[in-house]
């Protein structure tokens, strides 16, 4: 059980510096981080060229810092000024375009001003690099992620026919989600709404979402036929008898035949991972699938149900979140789900499905919670010792159109919080992993709650940037802050949190200094030694409860019973 420090005397200070709900004027950094740290947040651009303070300050109301950060900071966790903690090893893997620039600003301004990255293993999946490698450097990351089991991955592409031709690519490569996925044994990818506490998005509750990582169409093979019968037929692998799964008569000229399959033996994972996040989120947990006319998706929902029902049930009654759905385990037909995601926008609910009803109705809680930026994506598999492998990115593609706009000198805005929530997903993944392989080590233990500490602090800042009117103009309109600008606000908000956490040490034992460190010391020690040994009968160097007694007795200091004591006494007797 970690301890924590209460914010009350952490805030005592700061509680009567004032804070504006929005910046003045300007809203360009002029490309300098170190700027945005000079000025007040209620600050304008003056005629002169310097800074001045509005005059709006005096009508803001009066924020206490304690509404700026976590409100529980574990003992032992706060940074100092200058100190640079050793990062947990964990794999960064990065792609390109404007969520690679944009994941460099962060890393450069939050994390590297307090974390020594030294021990992250680098990747670079750019399409010229893993051209330049014959994608070694995939299946090298892949190894890693494995091996460290913490991976944070930025954006890639996919490049089209035409892409391969403007990028002078050898060849078109793949996505590399499909080798992460084998290759860290995937069970599932979750997905949940961003919630910033102040602002309004689309689901006033959160929404999670387990998406089937393998199988489904995303690995079908397929060809091209013309006429004819196509027979699929099974193989197994302990030599029994092949068998024929399907048997048709194409009569077309023209016939695209698509075979794939949903590999289950990891669906009870699934379910685990499903059932615990619902009843940490305190949502309500619906399996999604179209068993109606896919009958082969039975096998999903029967071992989804049967997980619940052995092992959660009774939690999920007991927390009250099964009133909506009579006490039971609901399955909803993925078409009703689609419907309902657009109806339920009180959120507060929680769904898995197989790999491609995932992807396409997570597309679609995004949309209704405003955009993909506001959803979380993360890939959990697990290796052959039981560990679990987390993969921790944005939800969202590299934003090409904003990139050719940085690329031609023109102003960007883009909204850098999916990609700061998948890093401290993984900064904290990585901490716990660390902490979890050296038990009882104090150190690995006190880098698990700074690395805690900071990454909430983290989002913190820019969930407040956001609540002050400084966003990007996704959330703010024309108005709102430049990609860089708003880089700069979240590290100055961030460097001032930091600053104002301080840690009052713990309460110590109570204890009373040794009698000769006394100033006028008179007692002679020598004779209380001869009076303990007199009465230290057994000599162990200790008196005891008897010796003690009869000690107060022989000296004449006992306590004595009152006459009431006394009759009450022998009336018992």
């Amino acid at each position: 059980m970690p301890l924590f420090l209460s914010t009350a005397r952490v805030t005592m200070a700061a509680a009567a510096r004032p804070f504006a709900a929005a910046r003045i004027g300007s809203r360009r950094a002029a490309g300098s981080v170190a700027a945005a740290t000079r000025f007040d947040e209620t600050s304008k651009k003056t005629g002169t060229g310097t800074y001045a303070l509005s005059k709006v300050r005096a009508k803001r109301p009066q924020y206490s810092i304690i509404r700026s950060y976590s409100p529980e900071i574990p003992v032992g966790s706060t940074l100092t000024p200058g100190e640079k903690v050793k990062a947990p090893s964990m794999v960064y893997i990065a792609g390109e375009e404007m969520t690679h620039y944009a994941s460099q600003l962060c890393l450069k301004h939050w994390i590297e001003p307090y974390f020594d990255t030294s021990t992250w293993e680098y990747f670079d999946l750019s399409c010229k690099n893993r051209d330049a490698t014959d994608d070694k450097v995939l299946a090298d990351a892949v190894e890693a992620g494995k091996r460290i089991g913490a991976i944070f991955k930025e954006p890639t592409i996919t490049p089209t026919a035409v892409q391969v031709e403007e990028m002078g690519l050898s060849k078109s490569f793949g996505s590399p989600n499909g080798a992460m996925r084998r290759g860290w044994n995937g069970v599932t990818i979750s997905r949940d709404t961003i919630h910033i506490e102040g602002v309004k998005l689309g689901f006033k509750k959160p929404v999670i979402f387990e998406r089937h990582a393998v199988g489904g169409e995303y690995g079908a093979g397929f060809s091209e036929m013309g006429k004819g019968t196509l027979v699929t037929t099974f193989h197994p692998d302990d030599g029994g008898d092949p068998s024929i799964v399907d048997s048709r008569k194409l009569d077309n000229d023209h016939n695209v035949a698509v075979v794939y399959h949903n590999p289950y033996d990891n669906v009870e994972d699934l379910a685990h991972i499903f059932f615990e996040r619902c009843l940490e989120a305190k949502v309500v947990p619906y399996v999604v699938t179209k068993k109606t006319v896919f009958k082969w998706q039975e096998g999903f929902w029967t071992t989804m149900q049967s997980v619940f029902n052995e092992h959660y049930k009774e939690n999920f009654l007991e927390a009250g979140l099964l009133e909506k759905t009579g006490g039971e385990l609901q399955h909803l037909i993925s078409d009703a789900a689609t419907m309902q995601i657009i109806r339920w926008t009180d959120g507060g609910f929680g769904m898995a499905a197989h790999n491609y009803d995932g992807d396409m109705l997570t597309d679609e809680i995004a949309q209704v919670h405003r955009s993909p930026g506001f959803i979380t994506s993360n890939l959990v598999g697990r290796r052959e010792d039981g560990k679990l492998i987390k993969e921790f990115e944005a939800s969202h593609g590299t934003v090409t159109d904003l990139w050719h706009d940085h690329l031609a000198g023109r102003e960007t805005s883009f909204n850098p919080l999916g990609l700061a929530e998948a890093m401290i997903g993984a900064m904290q993944h990585s901490a716990v992993l660390q902490r979890d392989l050296h038990p009882g080590d104090e150190e690995k233990d006190l880098v698990n709650r700074k690395v805690l500490n900071f990454t909430n602090t983290l989002r913190e800042a820019m969930h407040a940037t956001f609540r002050y009117g400084q966003g990007t103009r996704d959330l703010c309109g024309p108005s709102g802050y430049t990609t860089e600008d708003f880089v700069s606000k979240v590290a100055w908000r961030l460097d001032r949190y930091i600053a104002l956490q301080e840690e009052e040490p713990p309460v110590p034992e109570p204890w009373e200094p040794d009698i000769e460190w006394r100033r006028s010391n008179d007692v002679d020690m020598d004779a209380v030694k001869e009076l303990f040994s007199k009465y230290d009968v057994d000599k162990n160097g200790s008196i005891e409860m008897n010796e003690f007694a009869r000690m107060l007795v022989k000296l004449g200091i006992a306590p004595q019973l009152s006459d009431k004591d006394t009759k009450e006494k022998v009336a018992d007797v």
